[in-house]
């Protein structure tokens, strides 16, 4: 009989703590980190108030969350544009972004949960597009920096409106038209020509100099062996034939095709022009 009864009153609360339950762990949501949540209330509509992180209550069937991320989170944004001389640049810019956190309830009832896909390319393009029509195509190269810093300053301004905050703006890649780019490439081509055919000017130069200064030496050796014929008469000639003759023997020692020399007369002395004397 005790049995029978507690199995009716476990029948009698078994639906209704059933239904206890499954309102609790319907009215409980959670947020996790690195997340902020607006409550959609079915009666007064989306609740001006953020949650944190956490474990938060709310009325079952009549309110619902709407959790955002709000970490920050890369996006490339590419554009092709004309720059101040008509140059056709292609430009890749890179954002690090994050929601207002103050401002997420107005940026769920304007923008919605996508909001990042809605805003930044259109204002990326239009700040890329605005700013490079300012500059020419060698300035994009040469004052890449100033560039960057103006387009970041201005797309920062035009994010805030929408109640988005970018953390970085950076440019990663810069390209130029193929007209353009062959333009370069020549220009570069013909710098290195001109550097070539101003070497070769130069080294023709320094040749010719070399060459006065050698015969300007040459015609003072001349002059002092002129000299020096006068004041000793033969005797510097003699000594030229000395030096003849020493390298003569020194040539013909080292031939393996004499092993005899000779000294035959000419003109009444040797060939060796009796050094041994």
């Amino acid at each position: 009989m005790s049995s029978s009864r507690v199995l009716e009153a476990v029948a009698r609360w078994a639906v209704p703590c059933a239904i206890v339950l499954s309102g609790v762990q319907y009215s409980l949501y959670n947020v996790e980190g690195g997340h902020r949540a607006v409550i959609f209330d079915r009666i007064r509509g989306v609740l001006p108030k953020q949650v944190g992180e956490g474990t938060h209550f709310l009325v079952p069937g009549l309110q619902r969350p709407i959790i955002f991320d709000v970490r920050t989170r890369p996006r490339n944004i590419s554009t092709t544009t004309g720059s101040k001389d008509m140059q056709m640049v292609s430009l890749t810019l890179r954002v690090l972004h994050r929601p207002e956190h103050d401002r997420l309830t107005h940026i769920y009832q304007t923008l919605g949960l996508d909001y990042d896909d809605r805003v930044l390319p259109s204002i990326g393009n239009e700040v890329l597009k605005a700013i490079v029509a300012q500059f020419d195509a060698a300035e994009l190269i040469t004052q890449r920096e100033q560039v960057s810093f103006r387009i970041r300053t201005e797309l920062l301004k035009r994010a805030a409106e929408f109640g988005i905050v970018l953390e970085d703006v950076a440019i990663t890649h810069l390209t130029f038209g193929k007209e353009f780019t062959s333009a370069v490439e020549q220009k570069q081509i013909a710098q290195q020509e001109a550097e070539r055919a101003r070497f070769v000017v130069e080294k023709a130069e320094q040749e010719k100099l070399a060459g006065i200064i050698r015969a300007e030496g040459e015609s003072q050796a001349a002059t002092l062996i002129s000299e020096a014929y006068k004041k000793s008469g033969q005797g510097h000639l003699e000594l030229r034939r000395i030096e003849a003759s020493k390298e003569i023997a020194g040539t013909l020692a080292k031939s393996r095709n004499v092993t005899y020399l000779p000294s035959s007369k000419m003109s009444g002395s040797s060939m060796l022009l009796n050094l041994g004397q």
